[in-house]
């Protein structure tokens, strides 16, 4: 069985760089459901930086991405021309913490003995 910690955070943020705007610090993933035309997530993915990855989905949703934003407005802007793509229905859930696998302890070595 795999042991799992909570780690702060979840996706690694971005350093600031001095000159190019604020670090991606607010996660968030968004659960989309389409209206009558799909979205294009290639598109979206283009359009917004704060997308990060995706995955397409089938059950209650039909999209799933996962943004790294820039505070609460980028957050809000995203959800909005969601809506305006023609999603039917955005949940927004914001990331407190990630669970990543433990670190598996190193293979002993066996080692002859002179």
């Amino acid at each position: 069985m795999t042991a799992l910690h909570l780690l702060p955070g979840g996706f690694e943020p971005e350093p600031r760089v001095p000159g190019q705007g604020q670090a991606r610090e607010l996660q968030a993933i968004a659960r989309i459901s389409y209206g009558p035309v799909p979205l294009d997530f290639d598109r979206l993915a283009a359009e917004f930086p704060a997308v990060r990855s995706g995955l397409a989905l089938a059950g209650d949703a039909d999209l799933e991405l996962h943004l790294v934003c820039t505070g609460p407005e980028e957050l809000r802007a995203v959800a909005a021309a969601l809506h305006r793509a023609g999603a039917a229905k955005v949940r927004i859930d914001l990331v407190l913490r990630t669970l990543t696998p433990a670190q598996a302890p190193a293979p002993v070595t066996l080692r002859p003995v002179p």
